[in-house]
């Protein structure tokens, strides 16, 4: 018997089903089974089911000779299931990778529940997504009960009542009889009376599905008298209170529930055919009368109160109305917008006027994302070494906290913003400056980049329509003609941003400021920092930092994170670094064994905390390699990313360390010890050979000198590699500090001290 039966319902679905299945099939957890139901579709569906049936055994398929619809089709598949439990999973969405993995492990901490609600995103056709805006509700205590009561949390009502974001015990169901009506919103009469029965209720505050929100297609654009199958579908929720009298504290709840969406489906655009819409309003008012509980308990909401009372006219006046207050909401901050914004230009060329000031340097990082990588440790290195100019930071108030003390901050596109960006002598980013900013005879621009390029960059993505999408190149040479130097830590990387950035800047190729970090930190650093993250003191710490897919939407990580973890074991922790494009994302939860860091403000700190880097084609590998540590790339969509981006060189040919082609190979490099054996070593030492010819330790030195305090000779001799002691390694750092460490708070390491050379 297996754990679970997935039943997955098809009806004119063929360009989505693929991924649906794979999604199912491709889980780390293997018990299930998967009954595919083809409801008679007039596509392909049927055959492409089929085609999965003769690949994997698990696949049970399903032909109806009928259409039957949504409801009956996922009754033919619980008549065959044979699970434990049961999912749902609509034929155009999909499984979130380890997905039933966390769903079982669940399951078991919370001893076998009737049910258990799991969460989801909506993803769009345009690429967008957005969280369930009542994830709240599904939040675990985990000092507290694993298994609750709909009494314990009657906020479950308030989710989206569908019956794909559930595991249900399947003894459960069929001893109650549940099954799904006929008609649309047949959701709706199944939901609550499982809701309302289950006598043991848990929570998994994890996305499990990606809920597909279709352009076209979806029922709930379609305009048809259909709608009205929701009276009928409530007639079954309020049937299934009446016959079982011990759920009749419930009747407030579902009648508020029922009343808000019927609200919904009536002031929905493109639901009702025009000539439909005063009978639906009239059935909404008889259903108000017909449910409406006796004392007390209903909602006073003013449309609510509309409907039962039958007032149309006014129900349709005051959503015309907010319509129009909406709009003129709307159009009032556009006009705003657009005031301050010639008012910022006008005082912007004002500032223009007066004299550069030759001691202010202004910095930015990553699109205002905080004090980091190369602009960083110039802006601190100007303090050390120059402390007659002053610096100012532009970053957005989420990232204040990364600033160091006595660092001014500038809110971007503030007043202040722009009166630095005209006066300033020197200004330093990572990225580029917005089109707004002129650059002014005196001024010095330091383009410091923010990383060595393996993926393809600047004008030489012109043949690479899919990762460079909608990007002006006219824009991004006027933008490169702005800069006078460009930063470089090695040959690679001169030549590259040479040919990718036509322009007359002059190179720097002195080595990357960030990484002066890795020869300067010490053991106690070293610890210092595991023990800030949580790492225990004799764990092995894999730093997981996947690269952004251009080819791929939304955040998925290529590795299986549960799975990883869990083949792992107790001994290893996984610190989790998200894309910084992935910002904004939402994760799915964190399975043990797992530390997200990915809003950890210095990545520096956490090369420094691991033992070992996973990555794939993150340029975070040539900044690793300066310590001098295992790499291990896990490349399984090499192919895919390479045909979207492009690359330089062939990094598998010549990698920084072991390359695993599959999820099993990097499991198995990372638990035969082979991630950091003689192979991988060799392999490092040819990589940072190339790559890390100048990072010492002293490259934001030499920038200052040469660029702020105008040093054209004297400068700071590169350390050949062999001479280099880069901070040790934790397991080299714990023989250094046998003690344990206390965790006494210490300077961050982002704000090193610089020691001047002659």
């Amino acid at each position: 018997m297996p754990r679970f039966s997935v039943i997955v319902p098809a009806y004119k679905v063929q360009a989505y089903l693929h991924e649906c299945i794979e999604s199912v099939l491709g889980q780390g957890f293997s018990d299930f089974e998967l009954i595919a139901v083809d409801d008679c579709s007039p596509d392909g569906s049927g055959g492409i089911l089929d085609d999965f049936a003769v690949r994997d055994a698990r696949v049970n398929v399903l032909h109806l000779p009928e259409n039957v619809g949504l409801g009956r089709a996922r009754n033919a598949g619980m008549a065959r299931a044979t699970g434990d439990y049961l999912l749902f999973l609509d034929s155009d969405d999909t499984l979130t990778p380890g997905s039933l993995q966390a769903i079982a492990d669940r399951l078991k901490e919370a001893d076998e529940p009737d049910l258990l609600v799991f969460d989801y995103i909506r993803t769009y056709w345009d690429g967008r997504i957005a969280r369930n805006q009542r994830a709240d509700l599904l939040a675990q205590n985990p000092e507290g009960p694993q298994v609750l009561t709909l009494a314990d949390r009657p906020g479950l009502l308030k989710l989206l009542q569908v019956a794909w974001n559930k595991a249900y015990k399947r003894e459960f169901v069929e001893r109650r009889g549940f099954t799904f009506p006929p008609g649309y919103y047949e959701d709706t009469p199944w939901t609550y009376p499982v809701l309302l029965s289950a006598r043991t209720i848990a929570v998994l505050d994890r996305v499990c599905v990606h809920y597909r929100q279709r352009r076209q297609g979806n029922i709930l654009s379609t305009t048809s008298r259909k709608h009205f199958d929701i009276f009928d579908q409530y007639d079954r929720v309020f049937g299934h209170i009446d016959s079982n009298p011990s759920l009749d504290r419930w009747r407030p709840a579902v009648f508020g529930r029922m009343v808000a969406h019927l609200a919904t489906v009536y002031s929905s655009a493109g639901r009702l055919p025009r000539s439909a819409r005063s009978a639906f309003f009239k059935r909404c008012r008889q259903y108000y009368k017909r449910y409406r509980p006796t004392g007390g308990g209903v909602g006073t909401q003013t449309r609510h109160l509309l409907l039962g009372l039958g007032a149309r006219r006014t129900f349709d006046g005051l959503r015309l109305a907010g319509r129009v207050r909406r709009m003129v909401r709307a159009r009032r901050k556009v006009a705003y917008r657009r005031l301050r914004s010639a008012l910022l230009r006008l005082h912007y060329a004002i500032q223009r006027r007066r004299p550069l000031d030759p001691g202010l340097a202004v910095f930015s990082a990553y699109w205002n994302r905080g004090y980091a990588c190369n602009p960083a440790a110039i802006e601190a290195t100007v303090r050390a070494l120059a402390p007659h100019i002053r610096t100012a930071w532009i970053t957005n108030p989420r990232h204040a906290h990364t600033l160091p003390p006595g660092v001014r901050r500038l809110h971007p596109g503030s007043a202040a913003y722009w009166t630095t960006l005209a006066r300033a002598t020197y200004v330093v980013s990572n990225v580029n400056l917005p089109d707004h900013y002129a650059k002014r005879p005196g001024q010095t621009n330091i383009q410091t980049h923010h990383g060595t390029p393996l993926k393809h960059m600047g004008v030489d993505l012109m043949d690479r329509p899919a990762a460079a999408r909608d990007m002006d190149f006219g824009r991004l040479l006027r933008h490169a003609d702005r800069w006078d130097f460009s930063v470089s830590a090695n040959r690679h990387s001169t030549l590259t941003w040479e040919r990718a950035y036509p322009s007359g800047f002059t190179t720097l190729e002195y080595g990357y400021p960030r990484n002066d970090i890795f020869q300067q930190a010490t053991a106690e650093d070293v610890l210092r920092v595991r023990t800030e993250l949580g790492i225990p003191r004799e764990a092995t710490a894999v730093l997981y930092a996947p690269t952004h897919r251009d080819y791929r939407r939304g955040l998925r990580t290529p590795a299986d994170l549960r799975r990883l973890a869990r083949e792992l074991g107790p001994g290893f922790v996984i610190l989790l670094r998200t894309h910084y494009l992935e910002d904004g994302a939402p994760p799915a939860a964190v399975p043990e064994g797992v530390i997200d860091v990915s809003g950890h403000p210095s990545v520096e700190e956490l090369c420094l905390a691991a033992d070992v880097l996973l990555t794939d084609y993150s340029s975070i590998m040539f900044d690793y390699a300066n310590l001098d540590r295992p790499i291990v790339l896990h490349t399984e969509d090499w192919a895919a990313y390479g045909a979207a981006r492009g690359t330089y060189f062939n990094i598998i040919a010549e990698p920084p360390g072991l390359v695993a082609r599959t999820e099993d190979e990097l499991i198995d490099i990372l638990t035969t010890d082979a991630w950091r054996g003689p192979r991988s070593a060799e392999l490092r030492a040819a990589f940072r050979a190339r790559f890390c010819p100048y990072d010492d330790g002293h490259a934001a030195e030499r920038i200052v000198r040469r660029v702020f305090l105008g040093e054209e000779g004297g400068l700071p001799s590169v350390i050949p590699l062999e001479q280099r002691r880069p901070a040790p390694a934790p397991n080299r750092a714990r023989a250094l500090t046998p003690r344990p460490h206390t965790g006494v708070p210490a300077p961050s390491l982002s704000h090193f001290e610089v020691h001047p050379q002659a």
